[in-house]
């Protein structure tokens, strides 16, 4: 099958891959389409040494698995857990201490004709829901787990920083809080798509220092952290998003200083994301930025590098 690996820091489209033979409790998955994201752009500039096939946002059709998912459409978790460690017993499934994660750590993802998954990781993708819209099952997941980690209180100052695809859904989700939400970018078109939604939004010169109870750092780059460390009111929560090759440098006394709570923030729930997205409450098909089939997917990847653009997906079925 097609499929786009990775190795050594170097992409190469491939079509001598074997197609994915599922274990018992797996499902085969005939990939749609997927989406590229800040991630991936990541584990190519080296953030976590993976071989293998990338992707791990995606919407596909069950070519194999348990008769009430067969030739459904489906989205996935990206976790593969064993259910038997210590992480998986306490509950902390997405900490599962042997897991694979699609596209990440040590499982190919879905940027690949086929795919597979554990079929108690796959969502059915309501008939309302576009497959442009479920899409953005994943990244929306983890935009909702903010508010499973950080309870948010009617007048709690609520900062986002990072205009970029998942500041974009992090702002959506938090709009439906009881919150008093700004959201903070660089990039005009951007920021307008927000605003047309009735979110307050501006600058960095509009951020005051430690005006915020809640501050969502996803900006993508280093200096997002000392802007949100700033911006945070003393024992405030900073909630960590971005990730990104390399080290960064933490004003750690401040932190100190300040007893800010830390909040690191990953994969969410997928459920909610898709009641969200049946409902239309929230708004994804606009942060589309471009198309491309598989067979293009080395240019897409350079386009979904360029600085100030948003979700570039790739049409896989047919591409």
């Amino acid at each position: 099958m097609r499929a786009i690996w990775l190795e050594s820091r170097q992409l190469r489209l491939r079509d001598d891959v074997p197609v994915p033979e599922p274990p018992p409790g797996e499902a085969l998955v005939r990939v749609h389409q997927a989406g590229i994201c800040n991630t991936d752009l990541e584990l190519v500039r080296g953030y976590y040494p993976y071989t293998g096939i990338l992707g791990h946002e995606f919407v596909g059709t069950v070519a194999q698995g348990p008769e009430p998912l067969r030739g459904r459409r489906v989205v996935g978790e990206i976790n593969a857990v064993c259910s038997s460690c210590g992480a998986c017993r306490a509950g902390r499934r997405t900490h599962c201490e042997r897991r694979t994660v699609l596209g990440i750590v040590g499982r190919h993802g879905a940027f690949a004709e086929y795919l597979a998954l554990p079929a108690d990781n796959l969502h059915a993708v309501p008939d309302e829901v576009s497959t442009d819209a479920a899409t953005f099952t994943e990244p929306l997941a983890a935009a909702l787990e903010i508010q499973e980690q950080v309870p948010l209180h009617p007048g709690d100052r609520v900062l986002v920083l990072g205009d970029g695809k998942l500041g974009q859904l992090i702002a959506q989700t938090l709009s439906l809080a009881p919150c008093d939400l700004l959201v903070v970018g660089r990039h005009p078109s951007k920021l307008a798509l927000l605003a047309r939604r009735g979110l307050r939004t501006g600058g960095p010169d509009t951020v005051d220092p430690g005006g915020f109870d809640v501050v969502v750092e996803c900006t993508g780059n280093r200096e997002g952290l000392a802007a949100a460390l700033s911006a945070v009111r003393p024992r405030g929560t900073l909630v960590l998003k971005s990730t990104y090759a390399g080290a960064v440098t933490l004003d750690a006394s401040r932190v100190v200083v300040n007893e800010l709570t830390l909040v690191g923030s990953r994969c969410g729930p997928f459920a909610p994301a898709l009641r969200l997205l049946a409902e239309r409450r929230v708004e994804v098909e606009p942060l589309i930025h471009a198309r491309y089939p598989l067979r293009e997917g080395l240019a897409a990847f350079e386009h979904a590098a360029r600085p100030g653009v948003l979700k570039v997906v790739l049409e896989v079925a047919g591409g």
